[in-house]
């Protein structure tokens, strides 16, 4: 048997027996001289048993003839290729059994010696990959059609975008599998361009996360139908600069339908809420004063007559102004009483986040019928905890971020953005926030009264929520105040007291 000094190198020997594939090693006379363990456990044979042995004695018999000029001629002109052409091999094991493969042949010279190293892939795992492949395939289309999903990749270096044929029909667009960024951009609804656009800054910033969500508007090129659809995705990169934007889109508009009808329920239901809430309170207000008014009224009355009388008694002018004052006493009394129950309990403080807060007012906004902005957020990062009553300091910015987006819509803003920072304010060593619309802004008359109850520029608003909202924060030991500036839009800060 052959015992060539290649095979007998200690170092190749153990990485040939080390490899995963099996491998044969056979000389030009076309005979096994070395096979590796995986080679020899596959084929079921022994090193004894297949050393010296014929290739063509592991192939059926219908397989020998080709394969002997095959590599009668494979001798002539020895490379690296793959046998069989992309169709599977049979190899015979020691007990007759058949066994599909891949086989692929190198050649390897040593001194002047020629031999062939065979590796062999058992083509049933490749099919079965294959196969598993399929059906995850299949799968993940059944979940996709279910879904309404629409697949894009978007090539920032090229400029173009691959999609799927899903977000082609979305599109209106024919089969062609990539459109170009201005064509795919040229079917969004232009009031919601910026906003997309604004999240797609963020996401493309490598000190961000990647993530990309938003919803937009979508005009059919085919019907003219608009649609309102959500997309999700994320930013790959490369070197710290953005090369992918690989997501999925869906079609929401019944969902936005229907987020609407519920939108102008509630909305009616609160404005009815609130218009009842507003009679209790001044009946409630007026019930207590009627009476101690109709007797100051009565206690003046008298008091003049007493002045106008000829027979003047200082007496009777002392009674009634006393009974005057006693009266005004009353009436604030219960004025003061009456309030007091109206914001009865104690007001319950703790320390929390903030920023937590925030995002939290944010998600409350949306889902109130209130996310149609885009929120450009600076949030100090390491911000001390705040002390106060979290659920009052909620609604305070959710009423804030409320009234910027009704600002906003009544002016039909194309760009409807919203700033908001958090930051601390050094000078008074307090949580200091800061809301900014991109609306009209407000004149200095309405800017005088702004925070007085019952006060409002809305044509269904009971003018008190800003009232409310300030009192709040005064209660959690801050301040709520409109800047006074020229800069577009209405200004907002607050501030509350660190837990220390």
């Amino acid at each position: 048997m052959v015992n060539d000094s290649f095979l007998s190198n200690l170092s190749v020997k153990t990485l040939f027996d080390a490899a995963a594939d099996a491998m044969l090693l056979v000389d030009e006379s076309g005979r096994v001289v070395q096979a590796n363990e995986v080679a020899l456990n596959l084929l079921d044979y022994s090193f004894e048993q297949i050393n010296g042995l014929e290739i063509e004695a592991l192939m059926p018999n219908s397989y020998r003839n080709q394969h002997s000029l095959h590599r009668n001629t494979y001798a002539k002109n020895p490379e690296k290729r793959p046998m069989g052409k992309g169709r599977d091999l049979i190899a015979l094991r020691r007990d007759g059994s058949e066994l599909a493969v891949d086989i692929s042949l190198s050649p390897i010279k040593t001194g002047d010696r020629q031999f062939v190293l065979a590796t062999l892939h058992i083509a049933d795992k490749r099919r079965k990959v294959e196969e598993a492949l399929k059906i995850s395939e299949e799968r993940l289309r059944l979940a996709k059609e279910a879904a309404g999903l629409g697949v894009f990749d978007f090539d920032y270096r090229n400029n173009i975008i691959h999609w799927d044929e899903r977000m082609r029909d979305i599109w209106g667009e024919e089969s062609e599998e990539t459109v170009s960024y201005k064509k795919f951009v040229a079917a969004i609804h232009p009031d919601d361009r910026a906003a997309r656009q604004t999240v797609i800054e963020r996401a493309i910033d490598p000190a961000s996360n990647g993530e990309y969500s938003v919803d937009y508007r979508v005009r059919n090129a085919n019907d003219g139908v608009e649609r309102w659809i959500t997309t999700m995705g994320r930013i790959h990169f490369t070197n710290g600069q953005a090369t992918r934007l690989l997501g999925i889109a869906r079609d929401i508009t019944d969902q936005k339908i229907l987020e609407k009808t519920l939108q102008e329920q509630r909305a009616e239901m609160e404005s009815l809420f609130k218009q009842q809430v507003a009679y209790q309170t001044v009946s409630a207000i007026a019930h207590e004063l009627n009476q101690p008014l109709a007797a100051i009224s009565a206690y003046s009355e008298v008091a003049l007559h007493a002045l106008d009388s000829n027979n003047f008694n200082s007496e009777n002018l002392k009674r009634a102004l006393e009974g005057a004052v006693t009266q005004a006493q009353r009436a604030g009394k219960s004025l003061h009483e009456l309030l007091a129950f109206m914001q009865k309990g104690e007001l319950v403080t703790e320390r929390f986040e903030l920023n937590h807060v925030l995002n939290e007012a944010l998600n409350i906004a949306k889902g109130d019928g209130y996310g149609d902005f885009s929120p450009l957020l600076s949030l100090e990062p390491a911000l001390p905890e705040v002390l106060g009553n979290e659920t009052q300091v909620r609604k305070i910015l959710v009423n804030l971020l409320r009234n910027a987006v009704e600002a906003m819509r009544g002016a039909s803003v194309p760009s409807s953005a919203i700033s908001i920072t958090v930051r601390t304010n050094q000078k008074i060593n307090m949580a200091h926030v800061t809301i900014q619309d991109s609306g009209p802004g407000l004149d200095a008359e309405t800017a005088r009264h702004i925070f007085e109850p019952f006060f409002t520029t809305k044509p269904t608003g009971i003018g008190m929520g800003l009232a409310i909202s300030r009192a709040l924060t005064e209660a959690n030991g801050g301040q709520l105040w409109l800047e006074h500036n020229n800069k577009p839009g209405a200004t907002f800060h607050f501030t509350l007291p660190f837990a220390g």
